[in-house]
């Protein structure tokens, strides 16, 4: 029942790409938790094995980009990635 935004931007040197969403948002002491492996922030939930976002953090610095987080507990989390762009000939 919530709704996703997906956004990009290109900026200097690199492209931005953010995802936003109106869920329950992250507390402040469980941001740093979400992008190691298996960490599921409930305990009841059955869906996923945990390792999304520590795919993710994985691939995204591979290509020499940055990944982080904001969040409003209540309100919802925004994930915003960057790459680098392609030097162009």
């Amino acid at each position: 029942g919530g709704t996703i935004k997906i956004s990009a931007r290109k900026q200097e040197g690199h492209v931005a790409i953010s995802v936003a969403d109106n869920g329950p948002g992250i507390p402040p002491q469980d941001r740093q938790l979400i992008y190691e492996r298996f960490t599921k922030l409930t305990t009841n939930d059955r869906s996923g094995l945990g390792l999304g976002l520590f795919v993710a953090k994985w691939i995204v610095e591979a290509h020499q980009g940055r990944i982080w987080m904001t969040s409003d507990v209540g309100k919802g989390s925004t994930f915003t990635f960057t790459l680098p762009l392609a030097a162009t000939q």
